[in-house]
């Protein structure tokens, strides 16, 4: 299968160099680049990719509201792009429904697994961006944890076991290990409380984790 990417990002040095190193590659296919929000936006509409490769900071109309409007229009994964891993906006890109987060220094063979990672429908984040992600949700009084108490109601026990320990930043394989079960169980339950809370993916789950208040920061 072919993975069809845009390229987003206001400086035409950056962008050319990461639409030539996806382009290089046998499966993924770069169908447009955009210099700015409205032209990402524009090049989804008309070339429906299965990824959005997008810069936060660009002018005209910034990566989160461009990444806010494609997530909500449609089904194709968002890839965030930053300079700073301690960027302000992080946790706005990723509540806006940015399926991943990196840094523009993210070595080539890096980039390519985060689009193919992220078009197969996982989630992905840099080192340190989950721990980064708690930070700023624990830090707004309006979203701290207990905002919706009741939603996770419709899961099994065993489901929210493994949300909390996706909200804890551990991989298919860790839960597995945690839980004394097989990976294709672990993969069974993420998919089915995907499923009933209505999320996207694993990013998701863990802010409704702490939303919900099933995960407590330093617990």
């Amino acid at each position: 299968m072919t993975v069809r990417v845009v390229v987003a990002d206001d400086q035409e040095l950056v962008r050319g160099g990461f639409a030539m190193i996806l382009a290089a590659q046998p499966d993924i296919d770069v169908v447009a680049e955009a210099g700015d929000g409205v032209e990402a936006v524009a090049a989804v509409r008309e070339h429906a990719p299965d990824v959005l490769l997008l810069d936060i900071r660009m002018p005209r109309m910034d990566g989160i509201e461009a990444a806010r409007i494609v997530c909500a229009e449609t089904a194709y994964r968002v890839l965030m792009l930053t300079t700073f891993d301690l960027d302000d906006y992080v946790f706005d890109a990723l509540r806006a429904g940015a399926s991943g987060f990196l840094l523009k220094d993210v070595r080539r063979d890096d980039l390519v697994n985060a689009v193919r990672v992220v078009a197969g429908g996982e989630s992905l984040l840099a080192p340190a961006v989950t721990t980064r992600l708690i930070h700023e949700f624990t830090s707004r009084p309006a979203a701290r944890p207990g905002a919706a108490p009741g939603a996770l109601d419709v899961l099994t026990a065993r489901e929210r076991e493994t949300l909390q320990l996706i909200a804890r930043g551990l991989s298919n394989a860790e839960i597995a290990r945690t839980l004394v079960v097989s990976e294709h169980t672990v993969k069974t339950h993420v998919s089915n409380l995907l499923t009933k809370l209505g999320l996207r993916d694993r990013v998701q789950a863990v802010i409704a984790a702490y939303e919900s208040g099933l995960a407590v920061p330093g617990a």
